[in-house]
């Protein structure tokens, strides 16, 4: 496996290559992204991942600064999983100057859910993801179902923009008890940790009353909220949505059309998302 830092490093080693399958993270991986990595394989071709903690979409509050980092470990990982190359550039390198050229997502789809609770962030993931989409030039891009509105987000760029890339969208992996997998998982104490699983199980529940006929989805969503609070949990959101758009299910086609709940909750200082398709 090569391991590249620079844009002049990583033209040379693509030269005359066939396109790579490109799964992009932020490291500090977990089994989750090497899931994603043995689709891009799957796919065929080589298996290009980055290594990227993207400034643009945290907010001014976040942990930008105490993400975890650990390229060394990271690479370890994914050369085991079967990658080709790895492109872990600096900040100065993929940002040479500021990027005052940005991709701003429609607000109908990027400033809901997660965008209504951090603002810009969709910005950020479009501008870093366009601009690594230009750099490696993929076949393939792959990106998890744990982050879901991102994934329609990414989906939309590439559709409106005709970028010459397909969208793979891996399933979400989970912990034993239920919990999706998660860099920010590591923030959890042990009793967070222990705790963490009744986010997936929120989600389950309001997914057994919508099975059962539920159609008041405030009530829903609202009876959802409050239980994760006498829990313990700061919620942001619990939402049902379509799966198309993520707009609110429209009422004459309940029974038809795709649904999606999503939830966004904080268990101490560490905030949590998930969701399961109906």
């Amino acid at each position: 496996m090569r391991i590249v830092h620079t844009l002049a490093e990583l033209r040379a080693a693509l030269a005359g290559a066939p396109a790579p399958a490109f799964v992009p993270t932020m490291g500090h991986l977990h089994k989750g992204h090497l899931a994603l990595v043995r689709l891009a394989r799957e796919n065929g071709g080589p298996v290009a991942a980055s290594i990227f903690v993207n400034r643009l979409q945290f907010g001014p509050n976040e942990d930008f600064d105490r993400y975890p980092r650990d390229l060394g470990r990271d690479c370890e990982l994914l050369e085991g999983a079967g990658c080709d190359l790895v492109f872990a550039p600096d900040e100065r390198e993929l940002y040479a100057e500021p990027q005052t050229y940005t991709v701003q997502p429609p607000a109908e789809l990027a400033g809901i859910l997660e965008g209504a609770f951090r603002p810009g962030f969709f910005t950020g993931v479009c501008t870093v993801v366009m601009k690594l989409l230009q750099c490696l030039q993929p076949r393939v891009v792959v990106f998890g179902k744990k982050d879901y509105q991102q994934l329609m987000v990414v989906r939309g760029m590439v559709r409106q923009f005709a970028l010459p890339v397909e969208v793979l969208a891996g399933e979400t992996l989970r912990a034993e008890d239920g919990l999706a997998l998660s860099s920010r998982n590591g923030y959890l104490s042990a009793s967070e940790r222990a705790e963490a699983p009744q986010l997936a199980a929120t989600l389950r529940e309001v997914h057994r009353q919508l099975a059962a006929g539920a159609r008041d989805f405030v009530d829903v969503e609202g009876k959802a909220m409050e239980r994760l609070r006498q829990r313990g949990w700061a919620p942001d959101y619990v939402a049902v949505r379509r799966r198309v758009d993520l707009q609110l299910p429209q009422a004459g086609l309940l029974d038809e059309e795709p649904l999606v709940v999503l939830a966004a909750a904080k268990l101490g200082r560490t905030r949590l998302i998930d969701n399961l398709e109906r």
